[in-house]
């Protein structure tokens, strides 16, 4: 099995899908060990020193004024742990606590922490094993980071709480433990603290939804050019030289995708030359809205590529061989996640605008008024109602996914006495741009099913990539020829579009498209 080293510093998104999905392992980059020890060192000579410092030997929070004595210590981190282990809500997918344990592994291999190694290997040793914690979802507030499930995760490296059992139950974490012949980690000065404060769960969502996410956009342009070729617009505004003319970089990548993609289309040269001077908006203004999504996927790759090499916890810890003291450890704020927040935030907001562009070119395909086509593509119209109710599913997605363009960042609450008096709702924010990949995979599959069922009435053959993909909606969707139920077929053209394998085909027999 592969093995990706964690250093800090250089870990990718698909990195962290590989081990979240079972298909790689961890470990420690030897380049970490000594940044690591070197963090743990300036936390022992505070200890040896009787200096006081937060996180270290002092009460958390609102408590921050208060001094524990050195013989507490290992009982303050277990306390902090089992006391902010109140999560509630359905348990975390196994995936994203994989993903999770693998952000908050690459954060703590920065060292900035302080957190003693044995901490590092006992969570190396966790995920390896795939002694997966069970984990509630909902308790963070994105500030101090996710707290609430990051304390879950850290009751396992103890030998408490609960994990999953493979079942899909849950049992005690004592049991993995000793089937592994693992021993639970006895926690040290700044060991929990480091564990639970951090951006972790907030990262675990976002890797999720930008893997699926860079996937989708692109099937959205498969099926706005499936559509183009469908109601037979033109391809005009997808000409260079529109797009040099306002070089907006989503713009330019989209509207390059879309001349490759329809490429020598039988059907685009057969109406080169129609009288019709104008498409509606959906379909002429498409590359510049297309566009503009995807420069927010790109904003929120360059955002996440930070976030998961990021040092998130409080206090982080600067060694100085040179000159300790005091100024090597530093109180902040990086466990704030306003910035996942934001952007988790405009992004759901840039998906509804690409449901809703999606939307009105189904019902464009479906008015025979402007398609020329039969009334919702049925065979005989009036009889049967063809795929009229698809466009109503589509509406219905695109009303939930509208819900979840409401920005989850705008909502804040003060915690922990007015210690904590401004947080971001940055785990909320990740999740609920999760949970619109599933509405938004809904109103890309229609538009496909749509489009593909219109493109049954031109006798001519559309485009190479149009060809390979309508194979693959084909192998799920069945031409009409009568009504029928059509929800399983949505369905399943959602789900696969989730998961992302008929794009790699489809490149596989074509081109790789533009990225």
């Amino acid at each position: 099995m592969t093995m990706i080293s964690l250093d800090g510093h250089t870990l990718t998104a698909a990195e962290v899908m590989r081990v979240a999905t079972g298909d790689a392992q961890v470990c420690i980059s030897s380049d970490a060990g000594p940044r690591i020890e070197a963090a743990r060192s300036v936390v022992d000579r505070i200890l040896s020193n009787e200096e006081t410092v937060y996180g270290i030997n002092t009460g958390f929070g609102a408590l921050v004024h208060q001094r524990i004595s050195s013989a507490d210590l290992a009982e303050l981190q277990t306390n902090l742990v089992r006391s902010h282990a109140t999560a509630i809500g359905e348990l975390m997918s196994k995936e994203s606590v994989r993903a999770m344990m693998t952000v908050r592994i690459n954060s703590l291999s920065k060292g900035n922490s302080g957190v003693h190694p044995n901490v590092l290997q006992q969570l190396v040793d966790l995920l390896n094993f795939d002694i997966i914690p069970a984990i509630p979802r909902i308790g963070s507030l994105g500030a101090s980071g996710d707290l609430a499930p990051l304390s879950h995760m850290a009751l396992s490296l103890i030998g408490e709480g609960e994990v999953l059992d493979g079942n899909g139950g849950v049992e005690a974490t004592q049991i993995q433990l000793k089937k592994h012949g693992l021993i639970p980690l006895e926690l040290r000065a700044k060991d929990g603290l480091s564990l639970i404060n951090g951006t972790s769960q907030m990262c675990s969502f976002m890797v999720m939804a930008e893997q699926r996410l860079a996937d989708l956009l692109v099937y959205a342009d498969l099926a706005l050019c499936t559509s183009i070729e469908a109601r037979q617009a033109s391809v005009k505004p997808s000409d260079i030289r529109v797009h040099q003319a306002r070089p907006h970089p989503g713009q330019l990548l989209i509207s390059e995708r879309i001349r490759t993609i329809l490429n020598d289309s039988p059907i685009i040269a057969s109406h080169a030359n129609c009288e019709q001077v104008q498409d509606a908006y959906s379909f002429r203004c498409a590359p510049q809205v297309h566009g503009a999504v995807y420069e927010r996927l790109m904003a929120l790759q360059s955002t996440l590529d930070i976030e998961l090499n990021s040092a998130t916890d409080n206090p982080l810890i600067f060694p100085d061989l040179s000159n300790p003291g005091p100024h090597e450890v530093i109180s902040q704020g990086n466990f704030h996640g306003e910035v996942l927040a934001l952007t988790a935030d405009s992004m759901v907001t840039a998906m509804f605008e690409l449901g809703s562009i999606s939307e009105r070119r189904i019902d464009q395909m479906l008015d025979p008024a402007r398609s020329g086509l039969p009334a919702f593509l049925a065979k005989d119209s009036g009889l049967e109602s063809g795929l009229m109710i698809v466009q109503y599913v589509a509406g219905a997605s695109l009303s939930e996914l509208h819900g979840h363009a409401a920005p989850r960042s705008i909502f804040s609450t003060s915690t922990s006495a007015g210690q904590e008096d401004h947080v971001s709702m940055g785990a909320t924010a990740c999740w609920n741009l999760l949970q619109a990949t599933n509405r938004l995979s809904e109103v890309i599959a229609c538009e496909l099913i749509v489009a593909c069922e219109a493109l049954e009435f031109n006798e001519n053959e559309p485009s190479e990539f149009i060809v390979a993909m309508k194979q693959r909606i084909r192998s799920i969707v069945e031409p009409l020829e009568g009504d029928r139920s059509t929800s399983s077929d949505i369905i399943q053209v959602a789900n696969e579009l989730l998961q992302g394998k008929w794009l790699a085909r489809v490149e596989a027999e074509v081109d790789r498209l533009p990225r």
